[in-house]
Formats: structure tokens, sequence, C-alpha cells
């Protein structure tokens, strides 16, 4: 069993949740991408993008990664498709094709909107390059504003979508006192060739690229705040010596099953969580 400090501010609304017989609301499917890349100092090992999510936002001042909840549109859209079909990615993420389809096709477009990555090509075999030119950024507001779909975008780009740059890596689900609850899947990929992340979606105040120790050294000395799942998930990445080490990691892990943390309150008062 595994135990996380809980911040003051959840932690009483979790004891108002729980004194007032709260009802849980059922919990919006969601994605979430690490991306990853080479150390930039050329040092052994790499980084991963994240993001400090703004004040405004849901668990605002929290780093986190790229992500945020599936649209009527991710499971909707018919497109040119690379890697995993819809069944294998079901069978991964222990969801039917369609529902399956919806969460990689909303990771690849949070990726876009929130960070200016695309996961597409104009094959099955190549990616785009660099994509934060003036056209492209109209492509991104258009698709962030809804006033086009994620399919409509890659249609127009004649560009296919390759999942096969997405790897599966866990499923955590909000813990049941918060008034808006996630069921997130947590996916995996290196940064694309000639691509670089910016901060274009105004849900962050921050970003970042980190070695995944440095960012877990920063949250044990109160200089970052983040929440279980964050903290977690770069622990385990953090075990991967090297790029190559992810796709094996990723490969034997088991994203389907939900993990959930559990609030509670040690004997002093001293209010966690906890992972069983």
């Amino acid at each position: 069993m595994t135990s996380f400090a809980a911040p003051e501010s959840i932690a009483a609304h979790a004891r108002r949740f729980y004194a007032e017989g709260g009802v849980p609301v059922p919990p919006r499917p969601a994605a979430t991408v690490l991306l990853l890349r080479p150390d930039a100092s050329g040092r052994d090992g790499f980084e991963v993008y994240m993001i400090r999510r703004a004040a405004s936002m849901t668990f605002g001042g929290m780093y986190a990664f790229p992500g945020g909840s599936v649209d009527p549109g991710d499971s909707e859209i018919r497109l040119d498709w690379s890697g995993p079909g819809p069944a294998d990615w079901g069978s991964r993420l222990g969801q039917p094709p369609g529902p399956a389809q919806a969460l990689v096709c909303a990771a690849a477009r949070e990726v876009f909107e929130e960070a200016g990555v695309l996961l597409a090509g104009p094959d099955h075999d190549r990616v785009v390059g660099d994509v934060s030119g003036e056209e492209w950024e109209r492509a991104r507001q258009a698709l962030v504003n809804r006033r086009s779909g994620f399919a409509d975008l890659l249609r127009d780009c004649r560009l296919t979508l390759r999942s096969d740059l997405l790897l599966p890596w866990s499923r955590w689900v909000t813990p049941e006192f918060e008034p808006r609850r996630f069921d997130t899947y947590f996916f995996v990929a290196l940064l694309p060739a000639g691509q670089v992340p910016r901060d274009v979606s105004g849900e962050a105040d921050h970003t970042m690229w980190i070695r995944p120790a440095e960012a877990l050294g920063r949250f044990e000395a109160g200089e970052f705040a983040m929440l279980p799942p964050t903290v977690i998930t770069l622990t385990e990445i953090g075990d991967c010596a090297d790029l190559a080490g992810v796709p094996a990691a990723a490969a034997v892990r088991d994203p389907g099953t939900a993990i959930m943390p559990r609030f509670a309150q040690a004997e002093d008062g001293t209010p966690h969580f906890v992972l069983d």
C-alpha cells in the first residue's frame, strides 16, 4: 500500500463530501500523453514535457501532462489510421473498439491542441515535421474553438493518424469525492523529429522539459504540486534507463485496470491518499 500526503484544500473538500453523504458523479473518459525526448543536455536518459495547469482550470496549480476529456467527435470520426486498429486497442485498454478508438483519437487531438505536437503523417511510415507555422496554427485554433474536428484537419491535410506512435501506459480514475471526475488513460509518445512543443492552449501558465527524477525531486522538496497519478507515472517512467526501454516497459503493463486513489486520515488526523 502506497500513501501520499493530501493538500489541505482537497482534504477539506473530501471531509465535507463524506460528512454530507455525497454521491460520486460518473467519471468522464479522458486521455493524457507523456511526451518524451532525449535529454537536451546530452546526458544519458530522457526528459518529459510537463505543464502547470492555470489556476482557473480543474486541478489548477498542479504539474501534469497534456491531455483532456474525450469529445463526442472522437468516437464518431472516420479517418485514415495507421498502427493497431480499434479492436486491438480495445484489447489493450479493456474497452470495446469504439470507445478505444475515441481514447486514442482524444490523446492525439489533445496533445496537438495543448502542445502543438501532431502525431500524424502523410503515410503509414512518416510523421509530419515542424507544425508551428501560421497555417498550422490556424488549423489548431479552429480545432480548439470547435470550428472543425480532428478528422477534418487530418483529411484536409491528407494525413494519417499514427496510432502506433502512442504507447498505452496506465489508467487512473479521479477520487469519488471530486465534483469533476475523469477516467483517464495515460499514453506515452516520443516527440516526433522536427516538432517543438509550445504553450499554446491557454490552459497552462508554465511548461517545461524536465528529467523524471528531477521533477520528483522538486515535488519532494515542495516546489512542485502534483497529484498521485503524476507522481506515480513519473516514478514508473523514470525506471526506464533510456528511451529504448520505454516500449518494452509499456508492452508488459496493464493499461486497462483502473487505479483510484482513496482518501484516508491517519490517527493524528493527517490527510493522505492511499493506493491499495
